[in-house]
């Protein structure tokens, strides 16, 4: 969900720094093939951190409706993108969300969107997990939500140890998931299939 309106000015100050960066490694920022980059490169990066002008609860908050049903609910493979806050190079990867209503449950559409509020920042992985399923105990009543998250970071593949099969596999969890590993297996079970 790329944000196509930026404000001109930020656009601008943006730019002025990728332009004397390109300067910094030794490019001409003149030449034909990177005259508009810097524009670009601002628009960009303003799309890829819009979490930072989401506020998450707020995306839950506008659809959390009653429901009676007290079995898992999962919404699997929410693809996402981030930045590394340590190298401010892209992670991506899948999410998969898992919670048990206690009289409530949240529009489908919300968890994807949820997703995008936290990851589209500059972020880890680890946290990036924890940060979604806090958010959903805070949101509504469960009796317990659990978070996967598999990524893999181009921060280990093209630079460092050069990993190019690695992925990292983080999960956070929360209410009857802590306290039942079972729960947490049939969890694992239902979204490996």
């Amino acid at each position: 969900m790329p944000n196509q309106q930026h404000d001109e000015k930020l656009v601008s100050e943006i730019a002025s720094h990728y332009e004397a960066i390109l300067r910094l490694i030794g490019e001409d920022p003149t030449r034909e093939g990177l005259r508009k980059t810097p524009v670009r490169a601002a628009k960009a990066l303003l799309d890829i951190t819009q979490g930072y002008r989401i506020d998450p609860m707020e995306v839950a908050q506008k659809a959390i409706f009653q429901y009676e049903g007290s079995k898992m609910v999962i919404v699997k493979d929410i693809e996402f993108y981030s930045m590394c806050e340590h190298h401010i190079l892209p992670f991506f990867g899948k999410v998969s969300i898992g919670y048990i209503p206690d009289g409530k449950m949240i529009g489908l559409s919300k968890l994807a969107r949820i997703v995008e509020g936290f990851a589209r920042r500059l972020q880890v992985q680890e946290r990036l997990t924890a940060q979604i399923c806090k958010l959903l105990s805070e949101a509504m009543p469960t009796k317990g939500v659990i978070v996967s998250c598999t990524g893999e970071h181009l921060c280990m593949k093209m630079r460092g140890v050069e990993k190019q099969d690695a992925a990292t596999a983080t999960y956070d969890y929360i209410g009857m998931f802590a306290s039942d590993p079972a729960l947490r297996a049939e969890f694992r079970s239902l979204i490996s299939n």
